[in-house]
């Protein structure tokens, strides 16, 4: 008779379940995820009235698979552009968030008893809210057009990244089993250094590889590529003492700067698909069914904390980042649960054996009671926010609007702010490079070349010159390269009392480069004197041969770059604004009624309330467009208002096209701002009409606060006067020109 092997049959016994379960769960309109747990649960070694998989091994096995690949797609949907581009608004949300519910989460688990562990992994476990459901929710609900839609999908991409980093310390505590302070710092300077290091080495490497294979790549070598590219990482993230899940998350990420992003997302979706229903399927094996009902009560708690407190401290956090109330309860409503990254925190607790038993099940139970609620939270987040609106003080609410609008609009930062932000990222760039140098020749260059090439002093001064060679372009930019020339020469010329700082900075910054030197050859000889020689010389080499480093530098600077903005990201949504309105950009359909008519015929800031920003015909781009301009058919036309003024007029220009279809992201160079006039301002006493706002700015004013009083689309005779906040929608580049 044939033998089977064990992992076979689990894997098909696996997929079975998950089948047959997963329909009946697509027939009642539920979230898959839960219909995998489940099927985890029937097929698990807890139950004996189906054939189960009895092997923990391989449970274990097809749960790691899995999560790397899960982990794999989350970074191919992250990206670190993306995560810039979120702005402070999320950021300031998210770790508000994610902070306040680390603490309570493990007040509750100390309250109920618990070890400090179990309490500090419970924590973990419900800070992270789940972007696959999150996603699912707003696709079956037709929101993602919605405004606050922007800023939840921006706390997401933070969370992911906050949650790769609580993997990390959490671990480091697991194996140290105390909080030593100088151990998770260590930690957390290491996450740094490796994150940066392969971020820059893999945009500069894998577009460079896949741009030149590009012609030899078909859908089965793209897939044999991406996987295998993925699996590198994990086996270099492991070797450098990390997990698994970081290895694939950060392969994910940098292919997602990439042309090729969405091809890798679409051929490898079937694999994630396939080994995501393995790793859920396997997160319900592992829960007993009678631990459920032992621990009914801390599981009712717990479902509570969640969606409690996540509402509340996300509220608290996008209020804090100058969100709307509006904004702020929608997003706290549909961020109330729990997923992925918390079953990952869950299982790392009991992969190194560090939580209890009871602690995995009770998080799976609240993770599925959380992602049940989550479409009913999020269906009543406006009527919630009404009635809020109705018992709050009246100064409460003005509070929190003055509040709102006061955060945003133009920024100018000072010369100050500008070059020490530019030498910042210009020193940890550039001494994360040199310091992967020098270790990767002393590690392995040295060794090998004292193998194969010479031994003895001709070994060690071939390595040094190598490494110096490799180091010489880095050194050069973080010493000597001039950086934000402007910002440097206003400070230099316009004030004497800043000539002693710039000159401090500029001797540190050297200073870091002979040290960095200095440790090179630390590393290699064995006497100071001959330590001392070799600086000596490199450092000459260095100034003699100053123009040739720069134009290599500037070669590789130019190769990164390209490869970084190669792929066009998606601009993100306006950051939330007054009167509750926001961009949307619309396509004017064939068989609209707006086709063939003028604005002025439209009429559509007196019908609807929403003014036209831009359109767009082809390569033809026409901003702030006229009264006599006309609309025809795949124009793209950029609208501003309110969520209802936009899903009112969206009929009109998309006649019969799915209501719900995803708008796309507003043009790059068309946004709303603030503008505060002063009797210095250039339209300061002069009207809108004769400001000349619309010629110089490609702009239209939408919106003037004054006095505490909002004049939505003022008239055009309106006089600006001093101390007017004035909304205008137009070019970002040339907008900030009202301010000189």
């Amino acid at each position: 008779m044939i033998h089977l092997p064990t992992l076979i049959s689990d894997l098909g016994l696996i997929l079975a379940a998950a089948g047959v379960v997963t329909l009946l769960f697509k027939k009642i309109k539920q979230p898959l995820v839960l219909g995998y747990i489940l099927a985890g649960v029937l097929v698990g070694p807890y139950l004996d009235f189906l054939p189960s998989v009895k092997d923990h091994e391989s449970i274990t096995i097809w749960g790691e698979i899995g999560v790397i690949f899960l982990l794999f797609s989350l970074g191919l949907e992250f990206s670190f552009k993306k995560l810039v581009k979120v702005g402070g608004s999320a950021s300031i949300t998210a770790i508000v968030k994610v902070g306040f519910l680390i603490l309570a989460g493990y007040f509750v688990g100390k309250a109920m008893g618990w070890k400090d562990m179990d309490s500090l992994f419970l924590g973990g476990i419900l800070s992270i809210s789940s972007t696959m459901i999150t996603i699912k929710a707003f696709e079956e609900l037709g929101i993602k057009h919605k405004k606050f839609a922007g800023l939840v999908f921006g706390v997401l991409i933070v969370e992911d990244l906050v949650a790769i980093l609580l993997l990390v310390l959490f671990s480091t505590l697991a194996v140290s089993q105390q909080s030593a302070g100088t151990e998770m710092l260590f930690s957390i300077l290491k996450l740094g250094f490796f994150l940066t290091l392969w971020f820059l080495g893999g945009i500069f490497l894998v577009p460079t590889f896949l741009k030149a294979t590009k012609k030899l790549m078909n859908d089965e070598t793209m897939l044999v590529v991406s996987l295998a590219l993925c699996l590198v990482m994990v086996l270099l993230a492991v070797q450098v003492g990390f997990s698994p899940a970081l290895g694939a998350f950060i392969m994910g990420s940098i292919l997602a700067e990439t042309t090729q992003a969405e091809r890798i997302e679409h051929l490898t979706k079937s694999v994630k698909d396939l080994f995501s229903a393995v790793f859920f399927v396997s997160v319900g094996m592992l829960i007993d069914p009678g631990v459920l009902v032992e621990y009914a009560f801390p599981i009712i708690v717990i479902t509570l904390v969640i969606i409690l407190g996540k509402i509340i401290f996300t509220v608290l956090g996008a209020l804090l980042a100058g969100q709307p109330l509006k904004t702020s309860v929608q997003a706290g409503m549909s961020l109330a649960q729990i997923g992925e990254f918390s079953f990952i925190i869950a299982t790392l607790g009991v992969t190194l054996k560090v939580t209890s038993d009871f602690l995995y099940p009770i998080a799976v139970a609240a993770a599925a009671i959380t992602t049940f609620t989550t479409p009913y939270l999020i269906k009543l987040s406006e009527p919630f926010y009404n009635l809020l609106t109705r018992i709050l003080p009246k100064r409460w609410l003005d509070a929190i609007g003055r509040y709102s609008t006061g955060t945003e609009g133009i920024t100018r930062l000072s010369d100050w702010k500008v070059l020490l932000r530019a030498y910042t990222f210009n020193t940890i760039i550039h001494s994360v490079i040199i310091i992967a140098v020098i270790f990767l020749a002393s590690r392995f260059l040295q060794p090998f070349i004292v193998e194969n090439i010479g031994n003895g002093m001709n070994g060690t001064i071939i390595s040094v010159v190598i490494s110096f060679i490799l180091m010489s372009p880095f050194l050069w930019a973080l010493s000597i390269r001039r950086i934000q020339k402007t910002a440097y020469a206003h400070l230099w010329l316009n004030k004497k009392y800043t000539r002693g700082p710039l000159i401090s900075i500029e001797f540190f910054r050297v200073a870091l480069g002979v040290f960095f030197v200095g440790f090179l050859m630390y590393e290699f000889f064995d006497t100071w004197v001959a330590a001392g020689i070799a600086l000596l010389l490199t450092i000459v080499g260095m100034i003699v041969f100053s123009r040739k480093l720069q134009a290599f530098y500037d070669k590789l600077e130019k190769r990164f770059l390209l490869n970084l903005n190669a792929r066009e990201a998606q601009n993100a949504q306006p950051e939330i604004l007054p009167w509750d309105t926001h961009l949307e950009e619309l396509v004017v359909a064939p068989e609209s009624s707006l086709v063939g008519k003028t604005l002025m015929e439209l009429s559509v800031r007196e019908n609807y309330g929403v003014n036209i920003a831009l359109i767009e015909r082809g390569t033809i781009m026409i901003p702030t467009p006229g009264r006599e301009d006309r609309l025809y058919p795949h124009d793209k036309v950029l609208v501003i208002g309110t969520d209802d003024q936009l899903a009112a007029i969206k009929e009109l220009f998309q006649g019969n096209i799915d209501e719900h279809k995803e708008a796309s992201f507003p043009k790059k160079d068309m946004t709303l701002q603030k503008i505060v006039i002063n009797s210095s301002s250039p339209v300061f006493g002069q009207t809108i009409r004769n400001s000349g706002i619309r010629e110089t700015t490609q702009g239209l004013v939408v919106g003037i606060e004054r006095n505490g009083e909002r004049i939505l689309n003022p008239d055009s005779n309106l006089i600006f006067e001093n101390e007017d906040v004035v909304w205008i929608v137009g070019n970002n580049k040339k907008v900030p020109d009202l301010l000189k």
